[in-house]
């Protein structure tokens, strides 16, 4: 009976992962870019007492085990593309495909992220494209990306060239510089660091240039991805999980009630 605590125990924690899991979704159904994530579950250590036999005088055709419960073993991320909303400002960008940005952070390393809600930056070196919180944009080159002129000639084409419309002859003239966009072998290993911020490991590989990629992505201008949570999804996931929490719970009352039983019987 003290192994029906333990595992019920498990079971009561394994849900637990999964309600934070699922509150996360719910509170970030509003976040540009986010991706919902799945909590995967496995069995624990199972004690066979008897083994299943097809030799000797007693055939047995199954084992006899039993489970130790339940732990969690991976938090993984959807990546499936969110709805496109359209804004009003050029410099948000939205990507169609499997590609990322790639952004410079305060500790100089290189950071990827689907949340494409740019700002230009004043700095003594120019006008610099950046994210919300000032961190550099690169570009194909891991160059930090600076305009020129006025920024009401900017475009950015669906390639991620950037260019500027001679006002003149409304030409679009190149700069030479593309918005830098990244792919990877395992997107699903990427390290999510907060700030709608990821971080490539060994486990994702190394990051592939989307333009020499089999299906190269595209960037949509003045539009920015929303998350990609479905909230009736969540809400079913969250009601689930409470159920199964609530039958771990019984659980453990009941295996407490049968210890009871057992310790009264020598009165």
């Amino acid at each position: 009976m003290m192994r029906s605590l333990w595992t019920a125990a498990s079971g009561m924690k394994a849900m637990q992962f999964n309600v934070d899991t699922i509150s996360n979704n719910l509170a970030n159904v509003s976040t540009t870019a986010f991706k919902k994530e799945r909590a995967e579950f496995e069995d624990l250590l199972y004690v066979t007492m008897q083994k299943a036999s097809s030799t000797g005088t007693t055939q047995k055709p199954v084992n006899l085990q039993v489970g130790h419960g339940v732990v969690a073993r991976a938090s993984v991320k959807d990546f499936s593309g969110g709805n496109l909303q359209q804004t009003d400002s050029k410099l948000d960008m939205a990507v169609e495909g499997d590609g990322f940005f790639s952004i410079r952070g305060a500790d100089g390393k290189t950071y990827y992220t689907r949340d494409g809600s740019f700002k230009v930056a004043m700095t003594d070196n120019g006008k610099m494209l950046t994210n919300s919180k000032g961190y550099p944009v690169l570009d194909r080159d891991g160059n930090e990306i600076y305009f020129d002129g006025d920024m009401a000639n900017v475009e950015i084409q669906a390639t991620g060239e950037i260019t500027s419309k001679d006002p003149d002859t409304g030409v679009s003239v190149p700069s030479g510089q593309y918005i830098g966009l990244y792919q990877f072998n395992n997107p699903e290993g990427l390290e999510a660091t907060g700030g709608n911020l990821y971080r490539s490991n060994p486990a994702t590989g190394e990051p592939l240039a989307d333009s020499e990629s089999a299906n190269p992505s595209t960037i949509r201008t003045s539009f920015l991805e929303s998350s990609n949570v479905q909230v009736v999804e969540e809400m079913v996931k969250l009601i689930t999980a409470q159920r199964a929490y609530e039958l771990n719970s019984k659980a453990i009352t009941t295996s407490d009630e049968m210890l009871q039983t057992a310790n009264n019987i020598r009165r």
